[in-house]
């Protein structure tokens, strides 16, 4: 029989993409009156700042045969096993009644647990296509959630289309009221993600300087650009004198895409989750060199809804790009359009509905929590 407080196992990756879901989830389920144990690596650790305090962080060995020399790369299958073994003994001793992983080689040992002591487990993929260690589980899990819809799933194995959990701050915005372009102040959002930003930083700005003066005199730019690019980003705006904010990273994304009558990123699911949660219409380009190409996955979704006009990388060209702004800017009623059909997909309640997923594992009567495995 479940305790008073019962122990949900997140075990998620060294990326804000893993992370912010798992976030997500671990203060819906601390909400419901679980205890949150956290299963993540070095890398990881570094994104548990945001995580309630109650939130106990097990910092497990782990590795990626992504980096390093063969020296490092030898040493990965021993480091994963070591995690796997530390791992499988400490949830002997919790006794956790559901293990979640939202991805990366850091939630292989807690999973690779679970699957071993027989303790309902689920995945949670961020993105249109399976993450190479969510494709090893899926058809290990007893759930599979899908943040983007549809996702590529192994043949045999089914998944529940919760969405992408969206931090507190994007909840506070969903579905703000979107001011249509016009012959007024307007705003554009450029956001170009974690990796691969400096295509952006290449193309967009002279984008911009090519609209019509009629319409540039309008814009106002957020431009999230790599420190390494900020300076010469900001001086072409100021060359140009485009009304420009050049930041390395906002912290205040949630307002300023709020504000934004158009909204031009990269194609991560974090991302998307956030633009479709508060609803504003976007220029969408997919990172090239996304494993799996899974940023064009996540993007079908909203091209195929009118919500957002995708550009691949390789056709990433001022020229088209301008008039893809332009088309936007040009149309309020289509830009307002683009906008709803962007909320319609929206799931804010994501992360309840990941954690009524986890509540059902954690009460399905052929898998009591805490129950030895057979």
């Amino acid at each position: 029989m479940r305790g008073a407080q019962p122990l949900l196992v997140i075990a998620a990756g060294g990326t804000g993409g893993h992370m912010f879901p798992a976030q997500s989830l671990a203060e819906a389920m601390l909400a419901r009156g679980w205890r949150v144990k956290l299963s993540t690596d070095a890398r990881g650790a570094r994104y548990t700042q945001g995580f309630p305090h109650t939130v106990e962080i097990d910092q497990i060995s782990s590795a990626t045969f992504a980096r390093g020399g063969l020296a490092a790369r030898a040493m990965v299958p021993f480091r994963i096993l070591g995690g796997i073994l530390s791992t499988t003994l400490g949830m002997l001793r919790d006794k956790p009644d559901v293990v979640v992983g939202f991805g990366g080689y850091p939630s292989i040992p807690a999973l690779s647990a679970a699957w071993l002591l027989r303790k309902p487990r689920m995945i949670h993929e961020q993105n249109g296509i399976l993450g190479k260690v969510n494709r090893i589980f899926a058809s290990r899990v007893d759930a599979m959630a899908c943040g983007t819809w549809p996702t590529d799933l192994p043949e045999g194995v089914e998944g529940t289309h919760t969405g992408n959990p969206v931090r507190a701050a994007v909840l506070e915005r969903a579905a703000a009221a979107y001011i249509p372009p016009g012959d007024y102040p307007m705003s554009v959002l450029v956001m170009g993600g974690s990796q691969g930003a400096r295509i952006l930083s290449d193309v967009v700005p002279p984008a911009i300087a090519e609209l019509p003066m009629e319409m540039l005199q309008n814009i106002r730019v957020s431009h999230q650009a790599r420190a390494e690019d900020h300076d010469r980003v900001a001086q072409f705006y100021a060359d140009h004198n485009i009304d420009a904010d050049v930041q390395p990273f906002f912290h205040d994304v949630p307002r300023r895409m709020s504000e934004a009558q158009l909204v031009i990123s990269r194609a991560g699911a974090s991302s998307i989750a956030d633009i479709t949660v508060i609803g504003r219409p976007a220029i969408l380009v997919p990172y090239a060199f996304a494993t799996g190409d899974h940023q064009s996955a996540n993007a079908r979704g909203l091209s195929e809804a009118g919500a957002a006009i995708v550009i691949p990388e390789s056709q990433l060209n001022v020229a088209p790009l301008s008039e893809a702004i332009a088309t936007i800017i040009s149309q309020p009623k289509g830009a307002l359009q683009m906008s709803q059909a962007a909320l319609s997909l929206g799931k804010p309640a994501a992360a309840e509905e990941l954690a009524v997923m986890v509540e059902t594992l954690a009460d399905r009567p052929d898998m009591s929590p805490g129950k030895d495995p057979a």
